[in-house]
């Protein structure tokens, strides 16, 4: 360790770095949803050097918060915490983060938002412990909250999407701490020998010396789900905050490179389970009472910002429901966004639009081109940090985008499809276990070699045939490559197999070197008080796609354009009644999310709603043998995936060339390996 003084410049060493101990430290005007950043390591570094680290890795984190950015450090302790803020309440500079409490023994970087955060705050005042208040940040009151009530005792009163690192210094302990439901991400692990932590992989990736590798674990769940499923990550060591946890470090532990296990201070398992002990027993029009008071309610406390606010509006039943609860608690028109395709089978705008026209918003619509969606393909790498292949992130990322032009804040309606039975998934696997569950293997098997010895394309023409007196936007889509997974679907001897074939693209030995291993959500115990396969899917799918896919994709696509996303659905009162509800008022008569639509249907007449599901898509499968062909052929060329020596290109290939000809709709399976492919061709030389 050496410092040059006397005029020159000062240098440090960190990992055997050089650090420019003389670069400035900006602090800014300070301006809530934020990035965080930060690392632990043994006492000695320089303070300054310390800062300058974490500044550069906050910096890799400025989309997420560019209105401010500051960096706290004990060099005693050896630990920093780095901050980036976006604006959202208390705009002046006593919401500057990081934040030390009142008595100086907390000090926080946080992303997020407590909802409830007044509510606190007039309870700490009431109870004589409330401090001389700076400002009117929910941060302060955090700070406050964790010396009142400690750290888990706060936790439990928190209402809100978030993300933070605490530090302890009376008891050198680090905490991190992630949301109920997983809104807001986490990374930690150690590098070198350093405990780092983060917002997004990123901000890891200028840690000095910090040479990740791949974990094939990881990419072998992946090629399965699509995603990185929690608590995995691509990198090995480094590890993702489950949802509703609290990871609590000591100097022990940081010694001997040991990571704590997280514990919960919630579980979804046990609202599930809680939910089938302690059911709802009213009528259906008290439990639609209920439902909305409770949305409202939700929706209030997420409509409170100190900057303009709007939501995210597709005209389905979800974004729908939000913003008619919004505009029934608004003086003045809520502010709406959709974007649309001039490709009829993929436009949601039309539906949007009448929605808007009948609550009276202030709605904005956007037809995008094929070019301007195209070119948000090679963005994915760098906003997506880690390998994210769900195809809807392209869609999302364009209406974001529209938004931000706009509002700094926008609520969503996910969510709704895993509360309330919306995937058809739910339908189908009851479906199939009901009519050839029956049958044995055998059958079962016999009946899956008919289905898939016609052609796709020639059970498409069957249909098209069959179904020629339906409306358009009635007739089945892609029947063809649906009738041949259900023929995969028949297989499984189990309902873990069923939903296995389900929500699974390629097998896991696609990866080289790795095993054929259960994927993770098969793992989660599901609380037995779940009676019917539609339950025990929909759990799942809260355990795993919600957080790891479908959470995910909003949160990078919204904060790549500084704008802060919210779910209101996701209050957690609001996932405990929806768990307490029988399935009968999710699922009736063939229809998903009954209860929800009748809390709607009070708002907007059933005729703007009721149409088939679309799901936010986009023509992937065409663009692949189009506009995307050349980039797709170089990604996923044999003699460089076997190079890299990361898959198996046989299986690759011959579904691409499949998927070229048209023999096979192949798309989604594609781009899974071309996205890990756009992955590491961008992140390999970090």
């Amino acid at each position: 360790m050496a410092q040059r003084v006397g005029g020159l410049r000062r240098t440090a060493e960190l990992n055997g770095h050089r650090v420019d101990c003389d670069a400035p430290i900006r602090g800014g005007t300070c301006k809530n949803m934020c990035g965080l950043t930060g690392f632990w390591q043994p006492p000695g570094a320089p303070r300054a050097a310390m800062e300058i680290v974490a500044r550069h890795m906050a910096e890799r984190l400025a989309h997420r918060g560019p209105d401010d950015s500051g960096e706290w450090a004990d060099e005693k302790a050896g630990v920093v915490l780095g901050h980036r803020r976006l604006s959202i309440v208390d705009l002046s500079r006593e919401g500057h983060q990081p934040m030390l409490s009142a008595s100086g023994r907390f000090v926080i970087t946080f992303n997020g938002e407590i909802y409830n955060f007044r509510d606190l705050r007039a309870a700490l005042e009431r109870d004589s412990t409330a401090p001389a208040w700076r400002g009117h940040s929910d941060t302060e009151v955090m700070l406050a909250a964790f010396e009142r009530w400690g750290v888990e005792g706060a936790l439990q009163r928190f209402v809100g999407m978030f993300a933070f690192a605490l530090w302890d210094a009376k008891e050198r302990i680090l905490h991190l701490a992630r949301d109920r439901l997983g809104e807001k991400p986490l990374h930690y692990g150690f590098a070198v020998r350093d405990f780092v932590f983060a917002s997004e992989l990123k901000a890891l990736l200028a840690y000095p010396g910090f040479a990740p590798r791949i974990d094939r674990r990881a990419l072998a769940a992946y090629v399965q789900l699509a995603c990185v499923p929690a608590p995995l990550s691509i990198y090995e060591g480094i590890y993702k905050l489950p949802p509703g946890c609290l990871l609590s470090l000591d100097t022990k532990q940081l010694g001997a490179r040991a990571l704590p296990e997280p514990r919960a201070y919630w579980s979804l398992e046990q609202a599930v389970e809680r939910g089938g002990t302690e059911p709802f027993t009213g009528t259906p029009e008290e439990a639609a009472d209920l439902l909305e008071l409770q949305l409202r309610n939700a929706i209030a406390g997420q409509m409170v910002a100190d900057v303009p606010l709007g939501a995210f509006l597709s005209g389905g039943v979800d974004s729908s429901t939000v913003v008619a609860l919004m505009q029934a608690q608004s003086n003045r028109p809520v502010r709406t966004f959709s974007i649309g395709f001039a490709e009829q089978d993929y436009d949601e705008a039309r539906y949007a639009k009448r929605v808007a026209m009948h609550l009276g918003t202030a709605h904005t619509e956007l037809y995008v081109t094929p070019e301007e969606a195209l070119a948000v393909v090679p963005r994915l790498p760098q906003i997506y940090d880690e390998p994210f292949a769900d195809s809807s992130q392209i869609p999302t990322f364009l209406v974001s985008e529209l938004a931000r032009r706009h509002v700094t804040v926008s609520l969503s309606g996910d969510a709704g499809d895993e509360l309330f039975g919306g995937y058809n998934r739910y339908r189908w696997g009851e479906a199939i276990r009901r009519r050839v569950g029956w049958l044995p293997r055998a059958g079962r098997k016999a009946l899956s070699g008919a289905i898939t010895s016609v052609p796709p394309a020639a059970w498409d023409g069957v249909v098209r045939t069959l179904s020629f007196a339906l409306p358009q936007h009635m007739r089945p889509k892609a029947a063809g490559d649906k009738l041949h997974k259900l023929a995969r679907l028949l297989g499984g001897d189990s309902e873990a197999q069923l939903y296995e074939a389900l929500v699974s693209h390629w097998p896991a030995d696609l990866v080289v070197g790795a095993s054929q291993t259960a994927a993770p959500w098969a793992l989660r115990p599901i609380p037995d008080c779940l009676h019917t396969l539609p339950e025990r899917m929909m759990a799942l799918d809260a355990l795993g796609y919600l957080p790891d896919d479908i959470l995910v994709k909003l949160d990078r696509a919204s904060m790549a354009v500084s704008l802060e996303s919210r779910v209101p659905l996701l209050d957690h009162r609001v996932v405990e009644l929806a768990w307490r509800l029988p399935l009968h008022m999710k699922i009736r008569d063939g229809q998903s999310k009954w209860l929800l639509r009748r809390v709607l249907y009070r708002h907007v007449p059933r005729e703007l709603i009721e149409r088939p599901k679309m799901g936010f898509s986009i023509p992937l499968d065409s663009w692949l043998r189009g506009p995307l062909r050349d980039w797709a052929d170089s990604l996923l060329d044999s003699a460089r995936l076997a190079r890299e020596g990361l898959f198996q290109p046989e299986p690759i290939r011959k579904r691409w060339a499949e998927h070229l000809s048209g023999a096979r709709n192949w798309q989604h399976y594609i781009w899974v390996v071309l996205m890990f492919q756009a992955w590491l061709e961008r992140w390999r030389a970090e």
